[in-house]
């Protein structure tokens, strides 16, 4: 028990280090796009796309690897590589071109599925929504640091936050290799075979249960939502004239309610209304707060946006709960895999898609003017995953316990929030 214990507490520690090292970069890595292009708005954002669905595609056709390689030799190898792969590339975007460094971390960068598959190990599946919420407040605790500490770095140099970000992942990694245990016992690991492990062949397992892949389908249109955030700096930048440090604070913001939400609300709105509820309750919130983001004139009506955005936590991991009662224990790694790789396809789709309609409807070359054009997409896309969200049928798990596993999270200690829509980032890691 007391392993397990310390086993979620690295979990926790893992995830609240790697988004403390984003947000570092957060506030700084737009301007510094920007500034390459010679302050060319319009170029700036398509570049700003180009790099995200670079990104994306290395997840798209790495994470599966990890997520099977996960299942056949434990969780602990992933997680202490993937610590290791984002020091390497901050110091690496510190010295060279970041078109390389968006190319090694999209490799690297899996440290949230492997988490979801290891808290999936030592959490009973009635209790994983709570324990998925443990991701959504580590998240938002390494979110209110590190932009807010990121963004008045960068203003000092714009290299400095990479440094700093490196740092943060090279000791999580000290940290993990010295007093991480592993989650997965031997007797439940699986060969590694190709059919699971690549990219395409990993999401048949999306489409084993109906239901199941009803999930997938809403997600999808979630995760394509959540990449309206890649323009989220050039926005603010463009129409409302941010420093870094305004976007700094911002983006700390989001990291304060995404912890409010995460371990204060969501845990008691999925045991008043269910999974299933909380689902659909959630996107509508999401899709709301993007279109008050999109009509906002002000900078305090678009930081006003940021909390009614943010109950779009709610939904996660009421997602992610209902997904893993839909596979037996032995996949659990396999399905995080399979999920990050529809996270990937709709991260390669995204960044471009909402950069290049932000791109469009500034361009003063066009007929219409409209900066908040990438929001209202987003909300359309928002509320027809609300509507699907709603035709879900409540079932019962497909597959039944193979054991008993001792309760390690109390349901009044940790909410069941997750990865927050504004600040899940590589693995993951998207703003």
């Amino acid at each position: 028990m007391r392993t397990r214990r310390a086993a979620v507490v690295f979990i926790f520690v893992t995830v609240m280090l790697d988004m403390l090292a984003l947000g570092l970069i957060a506030p700084v890595l737009p301007k510094l796009i920007l500034d390459f292009l010679g302050g060319n708005m319009n170029m700036a954002a398509d570049w700003n796309g180009i790099f995200g669905t670079v990104f994306a595609a290395m997840q798209f056709f790495f994470s599966p690897v990890l997520g099977v390689v996960s299942d056949r030799f434990g969780r602990r190898p992933v997680i202490l590589l993937s610590n290791l792969g984002l020091g390497l590339d901050y110091i690496v975007m510190a010295l060279s071109p970041i078109f390389l460094g968006r190319i090694i971390s999209g490799i690297t960068a899996s440290s949230i599925p492997t988490a979801m598959a290891y808290i999936a190990d030592v959490v009973p599946k009635e209790k994983r929504a709570g324990a998925f919420g443990m991701i959504g407040v580590a998240f938002g605790l390494g979110f209110i640091l590190g932009p807010a500490v990121g963004g008045p770095l960068g203003d000092i140099s714009p290299r400095l936050p990479f440094w700093i970000a490196a740092g943060f992942s090279l000791l999580n990694w000290l940290y993990g290799f010295f007093f991480v245990p592993e989650s997965l016992p031997r007797e439940q690991r699986q060969e590694f075979t190709l059919r699971r492990a690549n990219p395409i062949g990993s999401l048949v397992l999306l489409r084993s249960h109906s239901e199941l892949w009803k999930l997938a389908t809403l997600q999808f249109l979630a995760y394509i939502s959540h990449e309206v955030f890649t323009i989220w700096a050039l926005y603010a930048i463009y129409r409302y004239t941010w420093n870094q440090t305004t976007i700094g604070i911002s983006l700390a913001v989001v990291g304060v309610c995404t912890a409010a939400i995460s371990g204060g609300l969501t845990g008691r709105i999925v045991a008043g209304l269910g999974e299933r509820r909380t689902l659909y309750i959630g996107q509508f919130f999401g899709a709301v707060g993007m279109v008050i983001a999109g009509v906002a004139r002000t900078g305090a009506v678009y930081f006003a946006s940021i909390p009614v955005i943010s109950m779009w936590n709610i939904s996660f991991p009421a997602a992610q709960g209902m997904m893993t009662r839909r596979v037996s224990e032995r996949e659990q790694g396999e399905l995080q895999g399979a999920i990050q790789s529809l996270r990937s396809i709709a991260f390669i789709i995204g960044p471009y898609l909402f950069s290049r309609t932000y791109s469009w409807f500034i361009d003063p070359k066009h007929p219409f003017h409209v900066p908040g054009a990438p929001y209202y997409l987003a909300a359309t896309l928002l509320f027809t995953a609300c509507l699907l969200a709603t035709r879900i049928e409540k079932q019962k798990p497909a597959v039944a316990p193979t054991e008993d596993v001792p309760d390690v999270i109390a349901p009044d200690v940790v909410g069941s929030g997750t990865v927050g829509p504004l600040t899940e980032g590589p693995e993951g890691e998207r703003l």
